[in-house]
């Protein structure tokens, strides 16, 4: 049986969330409902009672034609199912795959993109369809260890920068007020108008209250106080099934060069043993490259984990007519997708 449930259909879409063998919050209905992308997000579900499989996606028009595409919320969420999908039969996988390559063909969706999570085996499925690349690694903290074994393992520098800013009376403390809420906001916009960032990754008031009042999943806001009690910098932290995701992150730009984060990081860790969670993902660097954003994390910690994205061409006719359309070598040397979209890219 196929099902395509929309937004309007919150408990059905959270019924298969819930069932899922492997979840996070990017999954959930409230994540996709916050989505600020001009898309219908939908989770498209191929269920015979046993065993289901789901992904979530947004469908999006293509500008100037009757043409579709289907990307993902912004974080890691890829397939779903009640099974782990090593264990599904070639047969389900099959059955799969020619539903939703029906759906496609219906819905005239050329491409499909989706980042896979770095924690789930969502590959077996992924391969049969082909398209799976390598974008490079996260940086995760094993919360399991003690943390003493985890500040041992810190960058010397690292470990510290952090006792001198403690020493200077920065202090961290979980937050939870609308005036906790409205700091955090006005932290995190300034670091997006410092770095250039496009509209689609600057969030009101509303939505960083929305994540924390959800109950589809664990959000949490901490900040960091100078000896004054001034916010200075911030985190919103998400729990879901043992994995801490550092979703949003921000420091006011007059206190980067004190670095308050560092110290951020390390009590998020502490509260993280407290709530139960097993591993802390601090992501990756600028587009998932490894560059001065990713080496600063691995000061904390040397445990990575691959990230991979699916990029699938559904109708290669149309998306070849697309790119001679844009006037687009297919074959340009650039990580983006799908490439027909490239000069919309602001980020």
């Amino acid at each position: 049986m196929i099902q395509i449930l929309t937004l309007s259909q919150k408990n059905e879409w959270m019924n298969y969330v819930y069932r899922a063998k492997d979840f996070d919050f990017y999954h959930t209905w409230t994540y996709h409902m916050l989505d600020p992308d001009d898309a219908q997000a939908f989770l498209f579900v191929y269920d015979d009672t046993d065993t289901f499989i789901a992904i979530p996606l947004l469908k999006r028009a293509i500008p100037e034609t009757t043409l579709f595409d289907c990307s993902c919320v912004y974080g890691y969420s890829g397939p779903i199912s009640n099974v782990c999908f090593s264990e599904i039969s070639g047969e389900f996988m099959a059955n799969f795959k020619r539903a939703f390559m029906g759906y496609l063909r219906k819905e005239k969706i050329v491409t499909v993109f989706s980042r896979l999570h770095p924690f789930f085996y969502q590959t077996p499925l992924i391969t049969e369809f082909s398209n799976v690349f390598d974008n490079g690694k996260v940086v995760v903290i094993d919360l399991k260890t003690s943390i003493e074994n985890q500040r041992a393992s810190y960058n010397s520098r690292m470990l510290r920068k952090i006792k001198q800013l403690r020493k200077l009376g920065y202090y961290v403390k979980e937050s939870e007020t609308s005036a906790d809420v409205e700091n955090f906001a006005a932290i995190y916009n300034s670091n997006m108008l410092r770095l250039n960032a496009s509209l689609s990754y600057f969030f009101n008031v509303k939505y960083f209250q929305s994540l924390l009042n959800s109950t589809e999943f664990d959000a949490r806001l901490f900040l960091v106080y100078n000896k004054n009690n001034y916010p200075v910098s911030g985190a919103l932290i998400v729990c879901t099934n043992k994995i801490m995701q550092a979703h949003l992150l921000g420091t006011r730009t007059e206190y980067l060069s004190d670095s308050p984060a560092k110290l951020l990081i390390d009590e998020v860790t502490v509260f993280g043993r407290e709530l139960g969670m097993s591993y802390y993902n601090l992501g990756s660097g600028l587009g998932f490259k490894e560059d001065s954003l990713f080496r600063w994390k691995r000061n904390f910690s040397s445990l990575t984990l691959n990230y991979k994205s699916w990029r699938f061409v559904a109708d290669q006719v149309q998306y070849d007519a697309l790119m001679c359309e844009k006037n687009i070598d297919r074959n340009l040397d650039v990580d983006f997708f799908p490439l027909y979209r490239l000069e919309t890219k602001n980020i």
